[in-house]
């Protein structure tokens, strides 16, 4: 029986849950030795021009090894998109935690009273906190760029007679908030040259491949010159793909103080300073027919890049994602990204997908209430059909494979939705202060997005164990779990006998790394076309040891040994017999997997909600998915993606949101303040099963890490807009807090 499919525990949670991962802050490497902590000075203001920075009074405190400003860098620019980003801030600042100075002290408790030591003087400017003060071009965060718009992709105006002829138009902004990753670890990073005038780095990241480039470009020295080791990371969420100016500072640094360097960042730090996710402004626009049909829906998105566009891709897979799981004969999509005097906004768990996600589901819930038509009857009209796949939208996606409709059947069968609606219809009647909200969302995402391929290796050793190399990195989903069960399975080896080595870059000197939900499709296929190529070669070499055809050998993997096929009394070898027997580095191979594109995960969630009119108080009391990834490798690994995705997805709908007042102040700047889901808020998920497989990769499967989380938000959401429909509330934007809630009732006369 194959191991591929059943629930295997995961092989990681035993030194996680016993003596503890080792991060960052863990590292204890001889090259340390004698390492000097650091502290980045952040600006306090949201947008000033810095007049003076004096820092002797802090040189001459005790323990302080050196200060450093923008004047002592001589590092090259560092290009966010059509603008230069400075490593410090030199002349002006744009964001509260704009790093401006760097303070190295013998000991950490040095570092604070150091910090405060150093004299900055700002001249204030006008802050540009939000993406309405943006676009009105008051005020420019880039004087020279002449407009706070940086980016416009799509169609520049759109068509006045668009929705001619359309029975119904409904039309509507939505703000998807911008929103904290907050992962469990901090960022933070140690770094030591050695005497061979080399770096080496260890960081908190999701790609250590793609963090050895940038740091080596931000140095301007070569590759061969920076090794990254990436240990145990808790927790990316995406934030952690490589962006940061901190890194190539602290590494310039250590080469400046001829000291190693340890920095970790301080949770009121991360929370300003790390880059946000989300932040987008979605106008739909929805022309159909009244029985149900859309026949045009249009999209204008508004990304806030925060005061350096970093990423400014998100928008555009937006707009790429903008028809969902729906055949629309028409779609119109631009999308435009500003610049505000705001934290800088990046990859987020979906990075662009759950915003179209958002987007086309509130409008679809907009549309069905207009015509008065149960949400579900409307979404099904519009489904792509399974025969038509694969299917090229008209935003220009080329989905897989998908069922759409079955996903939503389930998740309503499983739901008894029927009854949920007559259960809401009652407390109507009623008049009960707790009113019920029914939510749908029908999703589709892409996975593996950036076609850009991953490394894998595998070596049989000696004694016939193991080692398998990743180009992927784990930080909390299981993945070595995952590969050591393909592997096991597909050579016959116990999985106690396979280990996984990733996230080194003197290990696997290529590599993407991990986002997007590609580690499996790509890095796993990797690793098993790896291990197709190592089983061929031993192929060979057990026909010599057996004198057999080596086209009559098969490899027996319940014993894990090869055999003659249908004679196997005529003897076996093993992999320690194949091993001693071949020449070095022959049962080892080493391949890049470059022929998978991108997949669509897909799935339907229904959230069930109380919301109290009296309070404006809302309770999830039911989420009921279906996340379809393909086929499943380690179902107890793939609840776990889900029941993440599903909890942060909701945390976005009811409590999440990064504020800033009209100043730029970060008004959410401390975890007293910025609002974490907890088990007290969530139920028990009700998760159904549904698996359509891919053909874009050897596995069949699809990713998981985010689809959870970009069906479950808009799901939430329209459950409470659902709730209120009744009383008059056709749209609220999220957080859905008790307060936004109870405003709303109020502006309708209906709060109590």
């Amino acid at each position: 029986m194959s191991i591929v499919g059943t629930r295997v525990v995961r092989i990681e949670d035993q030194k996680l849950i016993t003596k503890g991962g080792t991060y960052v802050e863990d590292v204890r490497e001889e090259a340390l030795t004698g390492a000097v902590h650091a502290m980045f000075v952040r600006s306090p203001i949201a947008h000033a021009r810095i007049t003076s920075i004096d820092t002797a009074e802090a040189l001459a405190a005790p323990g302080v090894v050196a200060v450093y400003t923008a004047a002592d860098l001589d590092l090259g620019p560092r290009q966010a998109g059509p603008v230069v980003e400075p490593w410090l801030a030199s002349d002006v600042v744009r964001y509260v935690g704009e790093p401006v100075a760097l303070v190295l002290t013998e000991h950490r408790y040095q570092l604070a009273d150091a910090a405060e030591l150093i004299d900055i003087d700002y001249d204030p400017l006008d802050a540009v906190a939000s993406i309405d003060a943006a676009l009105s071009d008051e005020t420019l965060v880039f004087p020279d760029m002449g407009s706070n718009v940086v980016q416009v992709n799509g169609m520049p105006e759109f068509p006045a007679d668009t929705f001619d002829g359309c029975e119904v138009v409904v039309t509507q902004t939505i703000v998807n908030q911008r929103v904290a990753p907050a992962p469990l670890e901090v960022r933070g990073a140690a770094c030591a040259w050695g005497e061979d005038d080399r770096l080496t780095v260890w960081l908190s990241t999701q790609n250590a491949q793609i963090g050895r480039t940038l740091l080596a470009a931000g140095l301007g020295v070569g590759e061969e010159k920076v090794r990254v080791i990436t240990p145990d990371v808790g927790g990316g969420f995406g934030a952690k793909i490589g962006s940061d100016p901190e890194p190539v500072v602290l590494g310039w640094a250590a080469q400046r103080a001829g000291r190693p360097i340890r920095w970790t960042e301080t949770r009121s730090e991360n929370l300003t300073s790390m880059t946000h996710g989300r932040a987008q402004q979605n106008t739909v626009t929805v022309g159909g027919r009244r029985d149900g049909t859309v026949e045009v829906f249009r999209l204008d998105v508004v990304q806030d890049a925060g005061a350096y566009p970093r990423t400014l891709f998100l928008p555009t897979l937006t707009e790429l994602m903008a028809s969902g799981v729906y055949h629309f004969p028409k779609i119109e999509t631009r999308s435009r990204g500003v610049v505000t005097t705001t934290t800088p906004i990046a990859a987020y768990r979906g990075a662009g997908r759950p915003e179209a996600t958002a987007a086309i589901e509130r409008a679809m819930d907009l549309f069905a209430t207009e015509i008065g038509m149960d949400p579900a009857e409307v979404r099904k009209a519009n489904f792509i059909r399974p025969e038509e796949f694969p299917y090229k939208t008209k935003s220009g996606a080329n989905y897989d494979t998908g069922e759409y409709a079955q996903a939503l059947d389930k998740v309503l069968d499983a739901a008894g939705y029927a009854g949920l609606r007559a259960e809401q219809r009652r407390r109507r009647e009623a008049g009960e202060p707790v009113v019920l909200g029914l939510g749908i969302a029908s999703y589709v995402e892409i996975t593996g997005g950036d076609s850009g391929g991953e490394s894998g290796r595998v070596d049989i050793n000696p004694d016939g164990t193991v080692t398998a190399y990743t180009g992927s990195s784990p930080h909390g989903q299981g993945l070595d779990t995952s590969l050591t069960m393909l592997l096991s399975d597909q050579l016959g080896i116990p999985m106690e006998r396979i280990s996984i080595r990733h996230g080194d870059t003197d290990e696997v000197p290529k590599a993407i790394g991990t986002f997007g939900s590609r580690s499996l499709q790509l890095g796993g296929s990797a690793v098993r076309q790896a291990a197709d190529k190592v089983i061929a070669n031993a192929r060979e070499i057990a026909a010599d040891m057996l004198e057999a055809a080596p086209e009559d050998l098969e490899l027996n993997v319940d014993e894990g040994a090869w055999q003659v096929r249908g004679a196997p009394a005529s003897g076996s070898v093993d992999w320690v017999q194949l091993a001693a027997r071949a020449e070095q580095g022959v049962l080892s191979a080493d391949v890049w997997f470059g022929e998978g594109s991108p997949t669509f995960p897909f799935g339907a969630h229904l959230a069930v909600v109380d919301v109290d009119t009296e309070t404006g108080k809302v309770v999830v009391r039911r989420v009921i998915a279906a996340d379809d990834a393909g086929p499943v490798i380690n179902p107890l690994a793939f609840r776990g993606q889900r029941h993440g995705g599903l909890g942060q997805g909701v945390a976005q709908a009811l409590l999440e949101v990064m504020a800033y007042d009209p100043d730029g102040n970060p008004t959410t700047a401390t975890l007293a303040d910025y609002s974490f889901i907890t088990a007290t808020e969530l139920p028990d998920f009700e998760l159904v099963d549904s698996a359509t497989p891919t053909t874009r990769n050897l596995l069949g499967v699809k990713g998981i890490g985010e689809a959870a989380t970009i069906g479950s938000t808009p799901a939430v959401h329209n459950a409470v807009v659902d709730a209120l429909a009744h009383l008059g509330v056709r749209h609220l934007d999220m957080p859905t807090t008790p307060q936004r809630v109870w405003e709303a009732l109020s502006a309708k006369g209906e709060a109590k």
